[in-house]
């Protein structure tokens, strides 16, 4: 009788020699072998690549939930003292202001903060004394409001898309400055915010947006004209920065091509301007000066880049 090994070896079927040197033939759907192998090497990159990004994004996002922390008890303080605060985010689009708003006010107390993103003014709006619908949305006493883009409006986007006339431009210029050292006079803590992020940066976030169906809600009209009228919102930016940059309501400057660095500092900003009790000892409070700017360095840093290139810097 055959051994078992004796009867595995009378199955095998010889192979013709044309059979056996014959190449791996394509599969139904026209890829190779060689071409799936490859397809699926791509795919495992791809998820190693969006894992460490994930991992990134998780040790940024964790990174500002002791300063996240801080902001409740300046919240408490606010309530406490029945002070006001207003926050303005101002800058160009895709800057980085919005999700600025969401980390400061993530896991704030909604009872005592408001975010505030004024659309259109409407025609009996536009009849009214121009800071009278900003007014309308001043925080009470224990609360904070944050103005995703401001007065400022009409220092900058209005003027430079024809959305204002001079004259009204004019009167707004003159009297900001009084109508923010009354803000502050009365009791108001006032945080003046700028986000400045480069044009090849601003061109790749606006990339982003026609092409990411998640983001595509952001592009607005606006944003579509904001590369061809760069210049002239530069000009307007330092316009704004000479004018209403005061002693009372200075301009703070954000460097926001980083959006998490400028996100972490954001934060420390914030905290530093109110005089809350029991802060975290452990904490570095210190905004870091490539990040942060006061509105006085940016104007300067502006008139040495006139003077030496011919042109305003960003």
């Amino acid at each position: 009788m055959p051994t078992k090994n004796e009867s595995e070896t009378e199955n095998i079927v010889d192979l013709p020699e044309s059979v056996e040197s014959a190449p791996i033939e394509e599969s139904n759907t026209g890829v190779t072998p060689e071409q799936q192998i490859t397809a699926l090497t791509e795919e495992i990159t791809q998820l190693k690549n969006d894992q460490k990004k994930a991992e990134k994004r998780y040790k940024v996002e964790q990174s500002l939930k002791p300063y996240q922390a801080e902001l409740i008890k300046l919240q408490q303080y606010l309530e406490d003292t029945q002070k006001r605060m207003i926050i303005l985010f101002e800058g160009r689009d895709a800057s980085g202001k919005g999700g600025t708003i969401r980390r400061v006010s993530r896991y704030m107390n909604e009872k005592h903060y408001r975010v505030v993103a004024l659309g259109k003014p409407t025609v009996e709006q536009r009849t009214q004394w121009y800071f009278q619908r900003y007014v309308e949305q001043f925080p009470h006493g224990g609360e904070m409001v944050l103005f995703d883009r401001s007065w400022y409006n009409r220092s900058m986007v209005e003027p430079v898309l024809g959305f204002c006339t001079a004259d009204e431009h004019t009167s707004f210029m003159k009297g900001v400055v009084g109508f923010e050292k009354d803000l502050v006079r009365q009791g108001t803590i006032l945080v003046k915010l700028y986000f400045s992020v480069t044009k090849a940066e601003q061109a790749r976030r606006f990339e982003r947006r026609k092409t990411d169906p998640l983001r595509q809600w952001k592009l607005s009209e606006v944003d579509i004209q904001a590369q061809d009228h760069w210049d002239e919102f530069t000009n307007a930016k330092y316009e704004m920065l000479k004018r209403s940059h005061t002693s009372a309501a200075p301009w703070i400057i954000v460097r926001s091509n980083d959006k998490s660095a400028a996100r972490l500092n954001v934060l420390k900003v914030i905290l530093n301007s109110v005089p809350y009790t029991n802060s975290n000892p452990d904490l570095d409070f210190i905004p870091d000066p490539d990040i942060v700017v006061s509105g006085a360095r940016e104007i300067e840093s502006m008139e040495g880049d006139r003077l030496i290139k011919g042109k305003f810097r960003a």
